[in-house]
């Protein structure tokens, strides 16, 4: 556009923000720093950032910013062009452990065993769809906007799938989520995590589990499908390089194989998903979601130790302690679903509804700095007065899954991002 700009990045995304500089051809960009973090910060320490150095240079900050604004550019920053990026794994001729050994090196696995991406074994994945190996499926980056997206093929996703352990009538699944472009593996400072809620017939077919303990190692498929998310994330799109595209303080395991949860259709009382964000129910669709992750527990005991009748309560309790960046990803037993059902709520939409109205928060508390990202009463409304957390109703999702051992549930602080066709991959 023609402005001079100086990027100003905290200390702890530095080697995030000079490599991704490079790969954007621009490897001496004047980058300026921050010390880190400046979340929780008072006005008088972030004030304190700007008055004192930054900490890569050394220099005083605000003149570094002002220099970066107003000098010249030498010739070498003058400079344009673009980086080659490796796109991932291709085949190598080996022995098998130093094959092993050398994707553990190279970063290109979850540090566990993989299946080794022999050209028979990605030739008979690619036969489990009909498009071309070298039709690009997508793009993928740490995070949208912000560093280069990788564009793969079907066939680099291939490859990534066989390493994953997936079966070629998993491949079409995979696709769809590689197309999405939605990373497993963030670039944020807080430990992100990724759902995929898959519906239709497709379930059955590839006999996934959508029963007793869904979300745990007891099915191929959703263990499969879910690896192969990250790995697919490591290689294709330069996510997980801690320090550098992954800067997640305390890590988070969901991201081994990240959050698979096929809808028990049959035992719901309610529309799948799917057909909520406008597909047929005949259609193999899977659904992603985004955010901290999920809160393990009961669930139906909510209040003290007495369990309460009354879910959509249990569930409104549950969900408060959540910030309000991102929405709630309510995963239900069948049990709760029919007994919020037999309470009135008939579909998703009226217990969504509910909980809009009934889940609350101070206006103070709503515009606080705390809750960045969600939306902000308007100015006249008192400190004191409630509203609600979530300014909309789509802001909560209902999977229901289980084994029908106990009416619990479980809340991920995610929101829905996009469905994509799993047909269109076949």
């Amino acid at each position: 556009m023609g402005f001079p700009t100086a990027p100003l990045v905290t200390v702890a995304f530095k080697d995030l923000a000079l490599s991704n500089a490079a790969q954007r051809g621009m490897p001496h960009e004047r980058i300026c720093f921050t010390p880190h973090p400046v979340w929780g910060k008072t006005d008088e320490q972030m004030y304190a950032y700007l008055e004192g150095n930054d900490p890569v240079s050394g220099k005083p900050l605000m003149k570094e910013v002002l220099s970066a604004l107003t000098t010249p550019l030498t010739a070498e920053e003058s400079k344009t062009g673009s980086v080659a990026i490796s796109t991932g794994p291709e085949t190598f001729a080996d022995t098998e452990e130093n094959l092993q050994q050398y994707y553990i090196d190279n970063g290109m696995t979850d540090f566990m065993q993989i299946v080794l991406p022999t050209k028979e074994r990605v030739d008979r994945m690619l036969e489990g769809t009909s498009r071309k190996p070298d039709e690009v499926v997508g793009q993928m980056a740490p995070a949208r906007g912000a560093y280069p997206e990788w564009s793969y093929t079907v066939k680099q996703v291939a490859i990534n799938a066989v390493m994953a352990g997936a079966k070629p009538e998993y491949f079409p699944t995979i696709l769809a989520i590689a197309s999405s472009g939605l990373t497993s593996l963030s670039s944020s400072t807080n430990s992100f995590a990724v759902a995929a809620v898959i519906n239709g017939p497709i379930r059955d077919k590839l006999n996934m589990n959508y029963g007793i303990g869904t979300m745990g190692p007891f099915a191929e498929p959703n263990a499969a499908i879910g690896r192969a998310w990250t790995m697919l994330s490591r290689n294709l799109s330069n996510s997980g390089i801690p320090g550098q595209t992954y800067l997640g303080t305390l890590g988070n395991s969901v991201n081994y194989n990240n959050l698979i949860i096929p809808e028990n259709e049959k035992a719901s009382p309610w529309t799948p998903l799917s057909v909520q964000k406008g597909f047929k129910p005949d259609e193999n669709v899977v659904s992603l979601f985004f955010g901290f992750s999920i809160s393990q527990g009961q669930g139906g005991i909510g209040l003290g130790v007495k369990p309460i009748p009354q879910y959509h309560q249990a569930i409104a309790y549950n969900c408060t302690p959540f910030l309000p960046l991102f929405g709630a990803l309510v995963v239900l037993d069948p049990l709760v679903a029919q007994g919020l059902a037999e309470l009135g709520f008939k579909t998703k939409e009226q217990l969504a509804d509910w909980l809009q109205k009934n889940q609350t928060i101070s206006a103070k508390d709503a515009r606080s700095t705390l809750s960045g990202g969600r939306w902000v009463p308007d100015p006249s409304t008192p400190d004191d007065a409630r509203v609600p957390y979530y300014q909309r109703p789509d802001s909560y999702n209902f999977v229901v899954v289980g084994g029908q051992t106990n009416p619990y549930h479980m809340v991920a602080n995610m929101s829905y991002r996009v469905s994509v066709s799993i047909d269109q991959w076949t």
